[in-house]
This record gives C-alpha cells, structure tokens and sequence, in this order.
C-alpha cells in the first residue's frame, strides 16, 4: 500500500514515532512536526485501510483515526490512550464555484466522495446525500476515492465537478460546510507500539492547548463533552 512507503521505504530509527493519520489531517503536518522533541513520521490514508493495516501487523506507533469505531473496542490499542481529539464535518467543493448546495449536484455531471466502504468520511458524505433525497439520483455519477484527499484531487484536476471532502482541506479554499454527520475523530496509541514513550509524548501535545488551536485553525473542532 502506498501509505506505508514511508515507513518501509525510510530508515526507521529508535526515537522516531510513526504516526498513522486520517487522510482529512494531511494539510496539520508539517506544523504537527516542528518543535517536537521526538521525530515523527507521518503515513496518511483512509482511515479504514489504516486500520486493518495495524491489524496485520504495520509497525505505527500511534493512530489519528477519523473515526471513533475503528479504534473503540479493538484489542489493537491501548485503551488508557484512547481520547477523542476532535470533531470533524463534510464540506462540499467545486473547482468551478458554481456548486453551493447540495440541490447543485443534480446537474453534476460527475461527483467524487471517498469510498464508503473503508472511509469515515465517504461514509459520512452518504448519509448526508441520503438524508437529503439524493443518493439514489447520483450513484451512478459517484466517483470513489481511496480517501477524502484523493476525492479531492480528482476535483482539484477537473476529473469530478464536484466533491464532498472534509472541511479542514476546503475551509480556506471557498468550501460550503454542510450540515448533517459530525466524526468523533479519535486517536489511540497502538498495542504494537515501539516507542511507547514517544507517542505518548507526541499525544499529549496533540491534545494539548497548542495542539488543538492547530486543529483548530484547519476546521477542526475541539469534540463535545458527553
């Protein structure tokens, strides 16, 4: 998988943390990285393949997941680690600006979201579009993604009229924010852990005042208390 290229594909020293991260996370890393006292290392994917690729064995050290159900109740994670770290919403994006609402995509000729079946985020721009009477109209206009980055991409290059991406990579790019599902985005140190230390490290700066105003700065709002 092209996601774990930079781990296979990188010497791998002891103090480095590798990080698994939510596709919708890929525009916070490079400020996610400076100043760290641990060198990290950052994968980004679909959640979902993320996920099962931890399951088979993947040598992270911690996952910043889109969604809470990949990481609550698995046995692959150290549960005292397990914090939500945000809330994440679906934004829709045109290349063209001319598609503001949801009503706008019936004349899309094509539209892309990520692929439901692996990605929160695809999942989440279905019930939105299935809430809204539309799912059944443009399913055969649907274009499937690997990731709310690559939906994006295929918009950004003309492929797609329009896309349902996640609000941190179109809020400053004349995204519409659409109301409907909220992602409890949830990060976990994983079982398998080489640097246990390090990840830990890294979290608790993740969730700290300077972590989530880097969140929050990209669309990402601190998460609800329950």
């Amino acid at each position: 998988m092209s996601t774990l290229c930079l781990v296979y594909g990188t010497q791998i020293f002891a103090q480095d943390v590798l990080v698994a991260a939510a596709s919708d996370l890929a525009p916070l890393v490079s400020e996610l990285q400076s100043g760290q006292s641990v060198k990290l290392r950052f994968s980004i994917g679909s959640s979902g393949q993320l996920a099962r690729q931890i399951e088979n064995g993947a040598p992270f050290d911690i996952f910043l997941s889109a969604d809470d159900g990949l990481i609550n109740g698995s046995p692959n994670f150290r549960a005292e680690t397990v914090r939500v770290y945000a809330l994440g919403r679906v934004a829709l994006w045109s290349k063209s600006g001319g598609f503001k609402r949801l009503e706008d995509l019936r004349r899309a000729k094509r539209i892309a979201i990520a692929n439901p079946a692996h990605a929160p985020y695809g999942r989440a721009a279905r019930e939105i579009l299935e809430k809204a009477g539309l799912w059944a109209a443009l399913t055969s206009r649907t274009v499937f993604a690997e990731s709310v980055r690559q939906a994006m991409q295929y918009a950004e290059t003309g492929n797609v009229d329009a896309v349902l991406t996640s609000w941190s990579l179109v809020h400053e790019r004349g995204g519409v924010l659409l109301d409907g599902a909220e992602l409890r985005q949830t990060a976990a140190v994983t079982k398998s852990a080489k640097n246990v230390e390090g990840a830990q490290k890294f979290l608790d700066f993740f969730l700290s005042e300077a972590g989530r105003t880097i969140l929050a700065r990209h669309g990402l709002t601190p998460p609800r208390k329950r």
